[in-house]
Order: structure tokens, then sequence, then C-alpha cells
């Protein structure tokens, strides 16, 4: 059974969720260190994405261009 497809609107939902947030108040164009993602949050949105939708970016992938428009490029999001 193929994995589910990654998209620049679930990337954003994770990302709120890991920060406690409404995704509308996630930016797609913005560092998303600036709205309190640590390394620690960055690494379980990682790891949930690869067993989820099997992503194989790294760590340093990510937290070099932590912007999520950056990331849907870089992890294939649809």
């Amino acid at each position: 059974m193929p994995l589910p497809t990654l998209t620049p609107e679930l990337i954003r939902a994770d990302v709120a969720d890991a920060l406690g947030e409404d995704p509308a108040d996630i930016p797609l164009d913005e560092n998303l260190l600036d709205h309190g993602l640590d390394s620690v949050r960055l690494m379980s949105l990682l790891e949930g994405w690869r067993r989820e939708h099997g992503v194989e970016a790294g760590f340093a992938d990510l937290a070099e261009d932590p912007v999520i428009t950056a990331w849907a490029a870089l992890l294939g999001a649809r």
C-alpha cells in the first residue's frame, strides 16, 4: 500500500500541531525558527514524516532552510 502524499498544507498542519498553534498562523514562506520551532520539534516532525510518508531527507537538510515552501520542494510535497 503506497504511503500518503505529503503536501505543503499537511506540513503546515504538522508544524502547527508541534507548536500548539493554528495552521493559519504558520506562514508558508517565513523562517519557522522565528515562530518557535526548535531542533527537538524538527526532529520529531522529520521522524513522523519518515514513518508516515517515506521521507528520506535528513535533519540538516531541513534545518538549513526552515521554511515550509523550501521543505515542500525538498520533500517532494505536492
